[in-house]
């Protein structure tokens, strides 16, 4: 049966729903992916076979006794780290919190319960969700399942590169700056960052609140529109979660976009846009007009102030949020200290990893008395330009374009001592997150070396269906998303730190 490892999300459910095949045989199946190219990948920080059996068997009693097994029966998903997940060890890819064990479930994982679900396990990812590389995992490096010797994008990178490795044909990841979009691109799979307050954010361990969104990875828009629709929706214990109705995103497949307005930057085409990528985002400008769309230029004049202005505001999150983990409630806590303040050091010094400890000083400094409107006031002042920047645009097209990264994935090791030029990585997604906005990454090209190149489709709150119309529309006309990565170096030969 291990044709059913190239089966979409889709197909899969339909597949489990009518009886054809059994939800236990689609995860046994999944798992056996897994342990054959985890010594490769590394997606995973935890895998649950034994949790995934029992809820695959639950699937399997609901269709044999007629019982509507739900949207996603007896699909297999991965979880990024840092969601909630009751009676299931939650680290954030942080030592910090080894050992802790969620005593509830977020929202999304409720959901994603209802809807047939089965989880595999939790995926690796940059600590605390800070990095754009997966290199800042405080306990191991993920791959890209296109080179081994390059990174999957981050925070998020064990989720797109278990979907892109075959592990799971489904996933879930948190997007504060790019975190689903850039891994997405990097790994050459379909990754949405919804609208803030689209989907709840109870039982997401934060980084910088007003920022995060959770989202899914999938092969493809298709995916994608099932996966938003099981998870999206008002949620009473989130205050930010938008009390609208949630639309069936799968009607929105197939549509056509023929006449619709898209918006291109000019900043896009700006110094350090790599060749190989400007060549498949003008490429893939040409799939749309064949398709019959009208691509404009319009102007984001504020895109390059996006990086500067986002470090402000997420650090400064991020120094409030993180005062939490101290050793006193849950977690690692120090040993051998002589005074609760000690303990404070020690706990904080051995948790955290360098980047976490860099982000937390420098929100303190932006929130510091001297400094707070210097420096975090005049960054919500930018973000509200920026957003104004968006609102100007969607009045001359409906959707905008743009490259998700700057790049393709780039080796291991080879920006992790250089902080701005990784901070570099998210220039055209940061914007997005600051501006509340939708958008999804999907595979526009490929680069000379045959590494997957990301494009964005964003659009107005609360317009996904809009994004999901043209990010199908162009994959049936382009079939990128058909490629994908051959993993058949052994472990021995797999170059790069351990």
């Amino acid at each position: 049966m291990t044709e059913l490892n190239d089966l979409t999300a889709r197909e899969t459910a339909r597949l489990v729903a009518g009886g054809e095949v059994s939800a236990l045989e689609v995860v046994e199946v999944r798992l056996e992916r897994i342990a054959a190219v985890e010594p490769l990948v590394g997606s995973f920080l935890r895998v649950d076979g034994e949790g995934a059996r029992e809820m695959a068997a639950d699937i399997d009693r609901k269709v044999a006794a007629g019982d509507d097994p739900g949207i996603l029966a007896g699909v297999p998903v991965a979880l990024k780290d840092n969601l909630c997940v009751e009676g299931r060890e939650v680290t954030c890819g942080s030592k910090i919190l080894k050992g802790f064990v969620s005593p509830y479930d977020a929202t999304v994982v409720r959901k994603l319960k209802a809807a047939g679900a089965v989880f595999l396990g939790q995926t690796n990812m940059d600590e605390f969700a800070m990095g754009s590389s997966t290199e800042n995992s405080g306990f191991q490096i993920t791959r890209n399942p296109w080179e081994l010797d390059r990174v999957p994008g981050g925070s998020s990178g064990g989720s797109a590169a278990a979907v892109a490795a075959g592990e799971a044909p489904a996933a879930l990841g948190s997007d504060t700056g790019g975190s689903i979009r850039q891994p997405a691109a990097f790994c050459g799979v379909a990754g949405l960052k919804p609208t803030y307050g689209r989907v709840s954010r109870y039982g997401l361990i934060a980084y910088a609140s007003s920022l995060d969104q959770i989202g899914p990875f999938a092969r493809d828009a298709g995916d994608i529109a099932v996966l938003l629709e099981a998870i999206a929706g008002h949620d009473p214990r989130d205050s930010t979660s938008a009390p609208l109705p949630v639309p069936v995103y799968r009607d929105s497949l197939g549509g056509e976009i023929s006449g619709m307005k898209l918006g291109v930057p000019r900043q896009c085409f700006s110094e350090g846009l790599e060749a190989g990528v400007e060549k498949a985002f003008r490429e893939s400008l040409e799939i749309f007009r064949g398709l019959g769309a009208e691509v404009i230029e319009i102007d984001l004049p504020r895109i390059p102030h996006s990086v500067a202005c986002y470090y402000i505001i997420s650090t400064a999150e991020a120094s409030s949020n993180l005062a939490r983990f101290d050793g006193v409630q849950y977690g690692h806590r120090a040993a051998g200290a002589e005074n609760l303040i000690e303990m404070y050091e020690a706990t904080r010094r051995e948790g955290f990893g360098e980047e976490v400890k860099r982000r937390i000083l420098l929100g303190t400094y932006v929130l510091s008395a001297g400094y707070y409107e210097a420096y975090y006031g005049r960054a919500l002042k930018a973000r509200r330009l920026i957003k104004d920047d968006f609102d100007r645009a969607f009045e001359l097209c409906e959707c905008v374009l743009m490259p998700t990264s700057p790049t393709t994935a780039f080796e291991i090791g080879s920006r992790i001592d250089d902080p701005l030029q990784m901070y570099l990585s998210d220039l055209f997604t940061i914007a997005v997150n600051l501006a509340g906005l939708p958008a999804i990454s999907i595979t526009g090209g490929f680069d000379s070396r045959g590494l997957p190149v990301g494009i964005q489709v964003i659009a107005p709150p609360f317009e996904e269906e809009k994004i999901i119309r043209t990010a199908s529309a162009f994959e049936a006309g382009a079939g990128f998303q058909d490629r994908k990565p051959v993993l058949s170096v052994p472990p021995a030969a797999v170059p790069g730190p351990s």
